[in-house]
């Protein structure tokens, strides 16, 4: 395939790109980088792409991101309460995961994986059951890090995001993976800036 036919395909998979899809791309671009600079207003800008990208996900078959988006509400209100409290009492911004809360991640995770890969297998008609849990659980941890601001969510989100990026291709989602490509580059830039702010503080 040359450049101008593979040019030409992707010029008319951006036109075919629904608006509900535009929509949920453009919060979602706008809840990394509030994220990336550690600004509570990336909550309620998720919540407003969580809202569009559940009906794209749910119409294209990925039900364990359809999930996803379920839970991304449900930890974009804890999260934004509790970095409200935080910043109210003092407390520090950005922090490492303790032993502890390591072990609970890596629980989210693989617990995550396996629940959602059975209940996709015996209960729909998903074609691809093992990458989307595995998507899903990997940022379900990420989330419930990010919520809690813990330097490692980047690390598990980006996981996440590597796998996705080939998933949402794969269901011909061209915007929604240009945009999974745009989170992971921005996580990586996240992690480096918000590893900056800790070992600035640890001096």
């Amino acid at each position: 395939m040359d450049l101008h036919v593979a040019g030409t395909l992707l010029i008319e998979q951006i036109r075919q790109t629904s608006v509900l899809e535009w929509t949920a791309v453009a919060f979602g671009v706008s809840q990394v980088l509030l994220a990336r600079k550690n600004n509570i207003l990336l909550y309620p800008t998720g919540i407003i792409s969580v809202f569009y990208a559940s009906i794209v996900l749910f119409q294209s078959r990925l039900y364990a991101e359809t999930l996803l988006q379920g839970y991304y509400l449900i930890m974009s209100i804890y999260g934004w309460a509790n970095w409200k409290n935080r910043s109210a009492s003092g407390a520090s911004k950005i922090t490492r995961s303790s032993s502890r809360e390591k072990w609970i991640t890596w629980a989210i995770a693989g617990v995550g994986w396996g629940l959602l890969y059975w209940i996709l297998r015996s209960y729909t008609d998903s074609d691809v059951p093992l990458l989307d849990a595995f998507v899903s659980s990997t940022a379900w941890a990420g989330m419930w890090l990010l919520a809690k601001r813990k330097l490692e969510n980047w690390i598990w989100l980006n996981v996440s995001n590597l796998v996705a990026i080939p998933l949402l291709l794969f269901k011909e989602l061209l915007m929604f993976s240009i945009l999974t490509l745009f989170l992971f580059v921005v996580a990586i830039f996240g992690y480096l800036d918000w590893k900056r702010t800790l070992d600035v503080a640890d001096e």
